[in-house]
């Protein structure tokens, strides 16, 4: 499996790059993906999308611009767990899913929570580029 990334936000760091290859690495371990996948990080929405989206053959869009990095991977964790319901679970892309409280939805709000929060544990020392300066 191979993720290809497109960081097309000029306010990503070269460090919050590293750290999202990590997390990225980090989910691989925790829900592992087969096939490729291309993760699109936008600093505005150019798709229609709310902070992200999962597409066919495991193209995912990110919302960046003007976003704390963990929110980021919070949302990236999420469109994730769909790529996996598609290619581990059977989840067919011709079947609309549910947005709100849909149980394919709930899944990837639930589980994107529990990465974040071990993905912070696991790697405290993320924690400036993770909640900005301030923290």
């Amino acid at each position: 499996m191979k993720v290809c990334f497109k960081i097309n936000d000029k306010s990503i760091t070269p460090e919050q790059v590293e750290v999202i290859k990590e997390f990225t690495a980090f989910l691989q371990k925790e829900l592992p993906l087969s096939d490729d996948v291309d993760i699109n990080f936008l600093h505005d929405r150019k798709v229609k999308m709310t902070t992200g989206v999962r597409f066919p053959h495991g193209k995912m869009f990110i919302l960046a611009g003007n976003r704390l990095l963990i929110d980021i991977l919070r949302t990236l964790a999420h469109e994730w767990v769909h790529e996996y319901q598609h290619q581990k679970m059977g989840l067919s892309d011709k079947k609309q899913i549910q947005d709100i409280g849909g149980p394919e939805e709930n899944m990837s709000n639930v589980l994107s929570g529990i990465f974040i929060k071990k993905f912070d544990k696991e790697f405290p020392n993320h924690s400036k580029l993770l909640y900005g300066e301030n923290k």
